[in-house]
């Protein structure tokens, strides 16, 4: 009787090769979720500047920052920034357009206003630049 030449991989071969394409996608997608908390967290750090220079042109022409308090940015009426304060969509003579909202549907910033003051609360998800959890802008910059 002859043999064949036989030629393929043998069950285990196939079962190893499996097993590290498995792990291997799984660390993928471990790393991928915590790359999209960090791209969320700086956008918000990058709106949150955007906001701070908004309300400090605002400041400067108005002497006043917007009233307000516990507003909830990019919903409602509090989606653009114009001479006459938060405003709905398509105000005219804008400082800022379109007022930013949370990346997250879950979350909000909160702006509110004191006399020569505000602030805009945010939560960060991951440690990014050091600050963590809920953020706070203010016209001194953001602090944990």
């Amino acid at each position: 009787m002859k043999k064949l030449n036989e030629k393929g991989f043998t069950l285990i071969e196939l079962l190893v090769v499996i097993a590290i394409i498995g792990l291997l996608s799984t660390l993928a997608v471990v790393s991928l979720g915590n790359a999209r908390q960090k791209s969320r967290d700086a956008r918000r750090l990058s709106d949150l500047k955007q906001l701070q220079t908004a309300l400090e042109l605002y400041y400067t022409d108005q002497t006043a920052y917007p009233a307000g308090a516990a507003v909830t940015l990019g919903a409602g009426n509090y989606r653009c920034l114009n001479a006459s304060g938060w405003g709905a969509p398509g105000c005219t003579s804008a400082y800022m357009g379109q007022v930013p909202a949370d990346p997250l549907s879950t979350q909000n910033y909160v702006y509110t206003a004191a006399s020569s003051s505000y602030t805009v609360t945010a939560t960060l998800e991951t440690n990014m630049n050091g600050l963590t959890g809920g953020v706070t802008l203010s016209p001194s910059g953001i602090a944990d």
